[in-house]
């Protein structure tokens, strides 16, 4: 007999819609985290609030600064250039499994994932675009069927989103990134483990790049190290 499934505490879901905001951009780093105006917003006391704060900060998303409060973490661009090296290393590897161990029908899934893409971009979808890119990820993700690197993946990626999600507006990054999809794609297609790696690899490498740039141009804008500070309702 199944065990009914405990719903979720107040911190628990504020955590949770946080985090989602946090991941999908909607939260960006610098972005001010005011536990009185968060605590309205979501219909709770401050004490979940803080406690939601205190996870993120654990987990490296949010810093608590004195004085200041809680503010989404922004990355310095030595940061962000190492972890996306890494994450780089993790998807070319998933996409060297998938190359290996895909089913047919999860190879025809990645290719009606590609093919969303493709129609988002045509229709200058760039937030429709953005969740079938990450779904289309998800797929490789579960095609290497290596649980343990798929999670691993999963969680980099996840802490570099808010990055990825401002490289997604910049000119022609979505067109790019399809023709980097499409490569990818054929390799592992067919079988060549070798060649997906290699070329998963290089993709989220020039996402990097982008990222890079992309975050320069923040700190800039922001007038330094502080990163933006506009505040996106999640």
């Amino acid at each position: 007999m199944s065990m009914a499934k405990t719903p979720p505490t107040r911190s628990e879901e504020v955590l949770r819609r946080l985090e989602q905001a946090i991941f999908q951009g909607r939260l960006a780093p610098g972005t001010h985290l005011d536990e009185q105006e968060l605590a309205q917003r979501f219909a709770v006391s401050r004490t979940p609030v803080r406690e939601a704060l205190r996870h993120l900060a654990s987990s490296g998303l949010v810093e608590l600064r004195r004085h200041h409060g809680a503010v989404v973490k922004t990355l310095t661009i030595a940061e962000l250039v190492k972890m996306f090296q890494v994450m780089a290393e993790l998807e070319g590897l998933c996409a060297r499994l998938a190359a290996r161990r895909m089913t047919p029908d999860e190879r025809a899934a990645l290719r009606a994932g590609h093919e969303r893409c493709l129609a988002l971009v045509a229709g200058g979808d760039r937030e429709g675009f953005f969740a079938a890119n990450n779904a289309l990820h998800e797929i490789i993700y579960a095609g290497s069927h290596n649980g343990f690197l798929a999670t691993e993946t999963r969680e980099l990626r996840n802490r570099v989103n808010p990055y990825r999600y401002a490289i997604t507006f910049q000119p022609r990054r979505m067109h790019n990134s399809n023709v980097e999809h499409e490569a990818v794609i054929r390799a592992i297609e067919t079988h060549d483990a070798e060649e997906a790696h290699r070329l998963m690899r290089e993709h989220v490498n020039l996402l990097g790049e982008s990222a890079a740039d992309v975050l320069a141009v923040l700190r800039l804008d922001a007038g330094g190290p502080g990163g933006a500070q506009a505040e996106t309702a999640p």
